[in-house]
């Protein structure tokens, strides 16, 4: 089955050696997003809850690029390198997915790229 590389000026440009997203058949494998404001690639200013939201922001724009949206994420992963974020990052999803909310892992790690305090990455499935 072929590839299809997906790449919006929306969200932030690799700032690696990987796409934004990849699509296979009606699967889209999203790369992991940090709060990157597309525009400048830096850290959105302020607290945890800005970063949250802009990361929620980037997927978001992936997804759409994708022909999808946020809500067909059928597999959502966060990284946090404080856990105790997890109720924030409860409260912040929660704006942004309906029920029924996809399946999802929070992992506690001990840094991520440019010194980020969360990540997410997951698995789009187009209908």
């Amino acid at each position: 089955m072929a590839r299809e590389i997906i790449a919006t000026d929306k969200a932030p440009s690799a700032i690696g050696t990987y796409s934004q997203a990849v699509k296979v058949g009606s699967t889209v494998y999203l790369s992991g997003q940090i709060p990157l404001v597309p525009e400048t690639m830096e850290i959105i200013e302020g607290g945890i809850e800005a970063r949250i939201h802009q990361v929620f922001k980037n997927l978001s724009a992936v997804c759409e690029a994708a022909g999808g949206s946020l809500q067909q994420i059928a597999k959502l992963n966060i990284f946090l390198t404080d856990l105790s974020n997890f109720a924030t990052v409860n409260e912040i999803m929660a704006q942004y997915f309906e029920q029924p909310y996809p399946a999802r892992a929070a992992i506690g790690v001990a840094q991520l790229p440019k010194d980020a305090a969360v990540e997410m990455d997951g698995v789009l499935e187009l209908d």
